[in-house]
């Protein structure tokens, strides 16, 4: 699944296989556990979405509330989207520095990390990722990097 066109998280999960669902449920249940507050769970972009929502901030560049973070089932792994790691290059050191001491591959791009079973992702370290930034440092990082309005 590399995209899902239903508008609620429970119709996303359910329409995972079981093994997959497990997966991506375990996952969220992290995320979930240790987001800070102020984002909101949506789906957003095909996948299950973790994002600023506009009332918060309706400033962003497209009209869409600001992504933090994502998680979602492709067709051959499962990825989940670390947006704060792609805005705070600290957080992606620490984040490479605790893979590596735990023996764990990072398939990471930009902000992407894919792993193709839970025991790829080490579940604390995620926790402490998505703790790092709460919504106003993140908010902090989008208007750094956009242009200045003239």
């Amino acid at each position: 699944m590399a995209s899902s066109k239903t508008a609620r998280v429970s119709a996303y999960l359910k329409s995972l296989p079981a093994d997959r669902r497990k997966v991506v449920s375990a996952v969220r249940h992290v995320v979930l556990e240790n987001l800070p507050k102020g984002y909101q769970e949506s789906i957003n972009w095909g996948h299950i979405s973790y994002e600023i929502p506009l009332e918060r901030y309706p400033e962003s560049y497209n009209g869409q509330p600001l992504c933090y973070a994502g998680l979602a089932a492709q067709k051959n792994h499962y990825a989940l989207y670390l947006l704060g790691v792609y805005a705070n290059p600290k957080v992606g050191k620490a984040l490479a520095s605790a893979f590596k001491k735990r023996g764990k591959k990072l398939d990471m791009g930009k902000s992407c990390l894919r792993f193709k079973t839970l025991d790829d992702l080490p579940l604390d370290v995620i926790a402490d990722v998505i703790a790092s930034t709460p919504v106003d440092e993140m908010i902090a990082f989008y208007e750094h990097s956009r242009p200045r309005k003239r």
